[in-house]
């Protein structure tokens, strides 16, 4: 029986390029989810979106000389390009300037209100006399109050990964001129979590399935308490209070950013005519999952179910957080003020997509920061992806085209080692379904590869290139074994790396997409066309290494 899956993935702030850090911690890792239950005949529902909003877009805005508008819209069409590019299947990859969202988000704003979910109050916010205005969030940096980390901005330490507000900084200035910000009054809207703090104890603990590191951090964040959160802002550039008498104030760009999940269902509802259609991704038999990175844990786990709670006790709370840990690059933390990124633009215009996205899988931080280098890049390419499993590829198929006429050869009885390895095939895709199913993409890929790697062991014992002339039933039945392994492996490998499964699938003789067959062990028919083959992937000159290396640090336009 279908089952019926919703895909949050985390938004990205449209302030700037992509990096590698985004794939591996949020992106990649859904769309593997995604398309493994796309084959295996779920119902899916995929979305995210641009962050347009917020104080990350105005200061790159300032930066440029640009609008922040003109900021957001120029990164919103790099994403869209980049998407396509990787081959990140979103079902829809939206922004946060859409009319839509700002009545959905207002929408959730003002139930919350009604339910007394929200209130007023008047606060100290920095403002800077220099600067002559009000500095919102990320205008101002000094030190966390609880971990003591350096340079934390005013809504969240990176460090800890605890949200906090600006005034509780210690030693604040502003990010702009550098001037100690003076603290006035302002009127804001609050959201009230500390009503929320437990009911959702309650509903974490019986969250056993969730990643250790998401289960611990964010009971010990509830059992420490919750304190109400301000959920709007002094910034002319974001979503209006939807409210007479608030002008200049707009929603704070972390509470309007989380209703996107809500709001992306909605426009894609619309968009395939029929506006009611987002319910069943929200409401009855369905699991909502959300991919992120460990730094977005608690908007995920705490404050989206939290105004989920308060808004409307009939959508679905989060099934599963699966976030991933941190990349670094080249044993350095990832940093983009300095260039210490590897650039998901720079990167697609130079290599292959599933390149990247083999080694970010089967190297992924589910579990602990994992470290990206050139040099790993280069060795598991050629050692893994080029010698395993694209020469397994390309000599059976290349032999098998040559010597059989373009065909599926027919095969003769099957012997032992031969049903056994059909057999381990098929118990690979049983054994990576489940691992994917619940999150472990890592493991999963690594079953695929183990496949690939005794089905060369297979081919060395039998040799059928050797054998072909004094027993050519044995050479074709030992081939089309091979050949069976490798219909397996375009399934089991599609999530992973879908545009060479999809080359794949065409050398086969195999018509349509890879999706369409299902999550299956496809034997082939004896007699069936294959296409003449190419390689699959290719080999790495060992200079990349010192010429990528050397990019990193370095100016990045």
């Amino acid at each position: 029986m279908s089952e019926r899956v919703f895909i949050g993935v985390a938004w990205p702030y449209a302030d700037g390029p992509l990096h590698l850090g985004h794939v591996a911690g949020a992106y990649l890792p859904a769309d593997i989810f995604a398309r493994y239950h796309r084959a295996k005949g779920n119902e899916v529902l995929m979305v995210s979106g641009s962050d347009q909003h917020g104080t990350p877009i105005t200061i790159k805005a300032e930066q440029e000389g640009k609008t922040p508008g003109e900021i957001a819209d120029q990164y919103h069409r790099e994403f869209l390009d980049s998407w396509q590019k990787l081959g990140i299947s979103f079902d829809l990859f939206t922004n946060t300037s859409t009319a839509n969202h700002a009545e959905v988000s207002s929408e959730v704003f003002l139930a919350l209100l009604r339910q007394g979910y929200i209130y007023k109050a008047t606060v100290s916010q920095p403002y800077c006399p220099h600067c002559q205005r009000f500095l919102s969030d990320r205008y101002v940096v000094g030190t966390c109050p609880y971990c003591h980390a350096s340079g934390t901005r005013g809504d969240q330490c990176d460090e800890c990964g605890r949200p906090i507000n600006s005034v509780e900084l210690i030693d604040p200035h502003c990010r702009l001129c550098g001037d100690t910000p003076q603290f006035k009054d302002s009127e804001h809207f609050f959201l009230k979590l500390s009503a929320f703090r437990d009911r959702l104890l309650a509903w974490v603990k019986q969250q056993t399935h969730w990643r250790p590191n998401v289960l611990n951090f964010t009971t010990r964040y509830l059992e420490q308490g919750l304190k109400d959160r301000a959920i709007t802002r002094d910034i002319a550039w974001g979503i209006p209070v939807p409210l007479d008498g608030f002008k200049g104030k707009c929603l704070y760009v972390w509470f309007e950013a989380v209703t996107g999940y809500l709001s992306a269902a909605k426009e894609w509802a619309k968009s395939a005519q029929d506006g009611e259609r987002w319910r069943a991704f929200w409401q009855g038999e369905v699991k909502s999952y959300y991919f992120i990175g460990k730094d977005n844990i608690p908007f995920h786990t705490i404050i989206w179910p939290a105004m989920l709670m308060g808004y409307n006790g009939d959508l679905k709370l989060p099934y599963d957080v699966p976030a991933n840990e941190f990349l670094t690059i080249e044993g350095k933390r990832l940093s983009t003020s300095r260039n210490w990124a590897v650039w998901l633009p720079d990167y697609l215009s130079r290599y292959d997509a599933d390149q990247l996205r083999y080694l970010l899988s089967i190297n992924m931080p589910e579990t602990s920061d994992t470290d990206f280098s050139w040099h790993e890049f280069v060795r598991r390419n050629n050692d893994e992806l080029v010698a395993t499993y694209g020469n397994l590829v390309h000599r059976v198929l290349t032999f098998t085209y040559r010597n059989f006429d373009g065909c599926v050869p027919e095969y003769g009885d099957l012997d032992r080692p031969s049903n056994e390895l059909i057999e381990t095939a098929r118990n690979t895709l049983d054994e990576m379904g489940n691992l994917i199913s619940g999150c472990h993409f890592k493991q999963a890929i690594m079953h695929a590869m183990r496949l690939a790697q005794e089905t060369n062991r297979y081919l060395d014992d039998k040799s059928p290139w050797k054998i072909i002339k004094q027993d050519r039933l044995a050479a074709a039945t030992a081939l089309y074994v091979a050949i069976s392994v490798l219909s397996c492996l375009r399934v089991a490998l599609y999530p992973f790396l879908p545009f060479s499964s999809q080359r794949l699938h065409s050398f086969l003789g195999f018509e349509g997409n890879v999706e369409d067959d299902g999550w299956q062990l496809r034997l082939p028919l004896p007699g069936q066309r294959l296409i003449s083959p190419e390689p699959l992937f290719v080999k790495l000159d060992g200079g990349v290494v010192e010429e990528e290396t050397g990019r990193l640090g370095g100016d990045h336009g």
